[in-house]
């Protein structure tokens, strides 16, 4: 919010960003089994070392997910007061207090809920639970919804994606074949847990060297992806893990898929005004 108010982001880039933490999202496994809240113990149990399957077992989602909660927040606010409340009414109360005090200031969950019902009332305390506690509910997409907008995927990456890959030198098929790897030499940096690749047994550190009988290239391999999509055929890969080779048979047919927020007319615009620069 603030990168697209201050203008270190265009609007455009904030739409992309958001499109992105909320694929993640739709598509995380590990939601399926842990609760939100739990990942705010990551740092006790396990404080930045590597681990495997990371979207299986959350890490620290209280961020990315996080955002998600409070755009739902900020969006039902504005919609349940007609555009005449927000999360930043919210904001300017609970935070902005003893301007200049350098005292550390507590509070605790039921002062959280206070603050929002004197903002908008509400069964906070509910929506937060829910949200917090729950286990298996829906992908946290209502804020976009009631934002105005939706998340669709199409077969071109957006600039904001185009961008990161670029700087991290790897190719993201998260949302098509569930890998992200290393686009020069094929070497499997990432794959995403339940996801087409996991089905075929690609693994982290494994190399893909050829894909349909052609030596690897990011862009042969998102030919194959293409050319695969609404057929019944197998995108043939040879991979090599260590010192051994292998033939892979990746059954994916549903063409390469990038995430995108796409404008709803039909629901006033809200997230637009978050983003808005306030003077």
């Amino acid at each position: 919010v603030l990168a697209a108010r201050s203008g270190l982001w265009t609007k455009q880039q904030a739409l992309d960003a958001l499109a992105q933490t909320a694929a993640f999202y739709e598509h995380q496994a590990g939601r399926r089994w842990r609760a939100l809240q739990d990942t705010t113990n990551d740092e006790i149990i396990n404080p930045r070392r590597p681990m495997s399957w990371r979207d299986w077992q959350r890490f620290e989602d209280y961020y990315d997910e996080g955002r998600l909660i409070w755009l739902e927040a900020d969006t039902l606010i504005r919609e349940r007061s007609q555009g005449k409340r927000s999360l930043d009414d919210f904001a300017r109360s609970f935070f902005g207090i003893d301007d200049g005090s350098f005292v550390t200031v507590t509070y605790n969950f039921e002062d959280l809920v206070k603050a929002l019902n004197a903002v908008e009332p509400y069964d906070w305390a509910g929506f937060l639970r829910e949200r917090l506690d729950g286990v298996a509910r829906p992908p946290p997409l209502e804020g976009l919804r009631r934002g105005g907008y939706k998340l669709i995927y199409t077969d071109t990456p957006s600039e904001l994606e185009k961008a990161s890959d670029l700087e991290r030198k790897r190719m993201s098929l998260h949302y098509s074949i569930g890998v992200a790897l290393d686009d020069k030499d094929g070497t499997v940096l990432k794959v995403a847990w339940g996801s087409p690749g996991f089905k075929a047994k690609l693994t982290e550190s494994a190399q893909i060297l050829a894909v349909n009988g052609a030596a690897y290239s990011a862009e042969v391999l998102k030919d194959a992806i293409r050319s695969a999509k609404g057929t019944t055929s197998p995108i043939e890969l040879i991979v090599k893990t260590g010192d051994r080779y292998r033939v892979v048979a990746l059954d994916y047919h549903d063409g390469l898929r990038y995430p995108h927020l796409e404008r709803d007319p039909s629901v006033p615009a809200r997230l637009d005004d978050i983003w808005a620069e306030k003077k």
